[in-house]
């Protein structure tokens, strides 16, 4: 009873800022909710309240997170079911939130940081256009675009495993850019144009037709909410599964240091690629999905600054912990398109406001706690 409790009033204690921030139309009124938002994180962070906070934290476990995360959709999604703007933004933090549990495998548990994310999100996209035409189910597309991205990365890795450091982030680099060109000169894949990418039906409900229930009408990005808070719920908890198992432990041991853990008989390159490969997929699943709520893809949707804004969204929240990852989305996500009325300041004092999160919160907002190797 106490562990329901504990969920809804966390459920509602997020959600109701969520509601305020995204419904605020004046200028002036969302600018006062941002300084009191920004007021209360920090009394949190720097008063005796954080003892609590923390405390707090660690009594909800990733069930609860989990039950938190889907009761907060779906009152976000209730309230402003008429609403496609917000729907589509929130579907945007949740395909960014599953790119960004792919590259916490990558990058939080083994160390292998990847600056290609954008292109294996647009892999996943292309793929899911070229599988279609196919008339394959889209049951079946979104986990067959995931394993494409998974067999691009297989390519990928094989140079990522020669270098190490900055070298091996070099080469990510140089693949997003080579991945874009390529698109732009493939006239079969559009070119420059891009290419529209049909909508996801399933059990033949397609889900750009709107749901109408009696006289009231939904907004078609509903069903896609649904989805995607489906898929990230999976793939969070595959993920929490990953960390906690003797994978987990096996992934942390080599990024801790690959020196000792190659001297204890750990295959290096077989745990690296094990990673990079789950990552990609989950990369690739994101891509898919992102691509049928666009209805339109283009070379110019994967570039390198999208994959630099997926790697803050992880260094922002802290590293390794995937459950600072829907937090920081929304922060990456939200505030620029809310401070769209103040047209290119809003860069400035969105960095301005980033600058001082990790001034405060230099290893993140939750960083992630110190493994205990004999658990």
């Amino acid at each position: 009873m106490i562990s329901i409790f504990s969920v809804l009033i966390t459920s509602f204690g997020i959600s109701i800022p969520l509601v305020l921030f995204l419904n605020a139309d004046s200028q002036s009124t969302l600018i006062k909710l941002l300084l009191v938002l920004c007021v209360i994180s920090v009394l949190l962070i720097k008063s005796p309240l954080r003892n609590i906070l923390a405390s707090y934290q660690k009594h909800l476990d990733d069930k609860r997170l989990l039950a938190v995360y889907l009761i907060v959709a779906l009152i976000i999604s209730m309230y402003f079911y008429q609403t496609p703007f917000v729907l589509l933004m929130m579907c945007n933090v949740l395909l960014y939130s599953i790119v960004c549990l792919g590259l916490t495998v990558q990058f939080g548990f083994t160390g292998i940081i990847n600056f290609a994310a954008a292109a294996f999100f647009g892999i996943g996209g292309y793929s899911t256009v070229l599988l279609t035409q196919l008339h394959i189910p889209s049951l079946l597309v979104i986990p067959l675009a995931g394993c494409i991205s998974m067999i691009f990365g297989s390519v990928l890795i094989i140079p990522v495993l020669k270098t190490r450091g900055h070298y091996a982030a070099l080469i990510t680099i140089a693949a997003g850019i080579l991945f874009k060109s390529f698109l732009e000169v493939n006239d079969t894949l559009g070119g420059p144009q891009g290419l529209q990418v049909p909508s996801i039906s399933l059990f033949g409900f397609d889900f750009n037709n709107p749901i109408t229930v009696r006289d009231t009408s939904f907004s078609f990005y509903l069903p896609y909410i649904l989805l995607c808070t489906l898929i990230f719920i999976v793939l969070y908890f595959v993920t929490n599964r990953i960390e906690k198992s003797w994978f987990g432990l096996t992934l942390d041991v080599v990024r801790t240091d690959e020196t000792a853990a190659s001297t204890f008989g750990i295959s290096i390159r077989k745990w690296k690629i094990s990673a990079f490969l789950i990552g990609n997929f989950f990369i690739g699943v994101a891509g898919s999905v992102n691509s049928s709520v666009t209805g339109f893809i283009a070379p110019n949707n994967f570039t390198f600054s999208d994959s630099l804004l997926m790697i803050s969204i992880i260094i922002l929240g802290g590293i390794g912990n995937i459950k600072s990852i829907l937090p920081a989305t929304l922060i990456m996500i939200m505030i620029p398109e809310k401070l769209q009325f103040i047209q290119e300041y809003r860069f400035l004092i969105y960095a301005l406001l980033i600058i001082s999160i990790l001034l405060f919160r230099p290893n993140g907002l939750f960083p992630r706690g110190i493994r205990n190797f004999s658990k």
